[in-house]
């Protein structure tokens, strides 16, 4: 198993810091170092930005209009624009519901979606957690009833999805529903592409911790949605879905975005002369030896990619240790700065780079919870790799 990159891996790196460096706009990085929301605009422009290149969908094959990248240039990619203050990519299209069409939709879903997703013209969510399905997604409730009629064969749907990221800038929202009420959990349910304009979908905010609309509940009351925009068949829907989350999973790892924030840590530290208590140094030290074992379990992974094996319970390692490191950065830049962190987005308070840390602690306690709470990836750890 050979770590190293290669002189040709190299080489791209150079190509992708010099383009990113030209390209990305100030006003974008300016936000991104320092911790502020982005907005939809932000990341429209930054997404378009990224397609007039070429590289509109990092990682997608070249069959399906990508750059047709290795999983290695594409880590290399998301570790450069990271580095250079880029933002990270919306997920939801590019690298959740996009490999699940890939995979399993028709053509002629593939025709219509694709594209679209590729050159930021539409904006996707993801509707997967209920009220009473969070990380046992096989317990879904939200119903789907097959309707055959003259007009064309179509699902009414009715349920409650919630925690759903962005779902106010989306068009489009990928479901899980139960078809078959009938069967076992995981084998009644089925996979749903819907447009958020469709009549009797409602968007409710969810203000969090830190004051920020990011989160939401989405409502589906006797909504239609046409047969075509299911995935796949009927009631073989969690096989599509574990498919999707193996993707989600390795991608909230975020080792790029957590380089980046450890050199932002040590900026502040320093500032506040915090770097002089030993303690203090010392943990620094701590999240930054277990970053770099982490970068080499990705690199493991990845090596295990060029040689055509997807992601096991690797996935949940990545998923566990990437958030918890995320988690421990964020708590100690609120640390080094002190009572200055606590009023939320207040510049005139403090230094102006302690506005937005408290803000930033609150808003990643949800790491490790979405995607699967950590919890549930160390049962699968236990039952895939230990045998428990």
């Amino acid at each position: 198993m050979d770590l190293n990159f290669s002189p040709e891996e190299s080489a791209f790196r150079a190509e992708v810091r010099n383009f990113v460096g030209e390209k990305l706009p100030a006003h974008i990085r300016d936000k991104v170092m320092n911790g502020v929301h982005l907005n939809r605009v932000d990341h429209i422009l930054w997404q378009r930005t990224l397609h007039q290149r070429g590289w509109g969908g990092p990682g997608w094959p070249r069959e399906f209009g990508g750059p047709g990248w290795t999983p290695t240039e594409q880590y290399i990619f998301e570790e450069e624009c990271a580095a250079a203050g880029a933002p990270r990519l919306i997920s939801f299209g590019l690298k959740m519901i996009a490999p699940v069409l890939m995979a399993f939709g028709t053509p002629a879903q593939q025709a219509r979606f694709l594209p679209k997703i590729m050159a930021g013209e539409e904006w996707w969510c993801q509707g997967y957690s209920e009220p009473g399905a969070g990380s046992d997604l096989a317990s879904v409730k939200t119903r789907a009833v097959r309707v055959n009629s003259p007009e064309g064969d179509h699902y009414v749907v009715n349920g409650q999805k919630t925690w759903t990221t962005l779902g106010q800038y989306a068009d489009w929202i990928f479901c899980l529903v139960r078809t078959d009420p009938a069967a076992k959990k995981q084998s009644g349910i089925s996979f749903l592409l819907i447009d958020m304009k469709s009549p009797g979908v409602t968007v409710r905010p969810i203000i969090t911790l830190d004051g920020a609309h990011e989160v939401n509940e989405v409502w589906l009351e006797e909504v239609r949605v046409p047969a075509a925009n299911l995935i796949g068949e009927e009631n073989k829907g969690w096989t599509y879905a574990k498919f999707l989350l193996g993707h989600e999973r390795t991608n909230i790892a975020g080792i790029g975005i957590a380089k980046r924030e450890l050199a932002r840590l040590k900026r502040i530290a320093e500032a506040e002369g915090r770097l002089a208590d030993a303690l203090f140094a010392a943990r620094v030290a701590q999240i930054e030896i277990d970053l770099m074992a982490l970068e080499i379990t990705n690199l493991r992974v990845l090596s295990a990619e060029r040689a055509k094996k997807a992601p096991g319970p690797e996935a949940s390692i990545l998923k566990i240790k990437g958030t918890e490191i995320q988690q421990a950065i964020a708590e100690l830049m609120m640390q080094a700065v002190g009572p200055y962190a606590l009023p939320f987005g207040q510049q005139d308070v403090g230094p102006d780079y302690a506005a937005n840390l408290g803000a930033g602690y609150c808003n990643l306690r949800k790491l490790s919870i979405f995607g699967g709470s950590n919890e549930i990836q160390k049962n699968i750890i236990s039952q895939m790799i230990l045998g428990l």
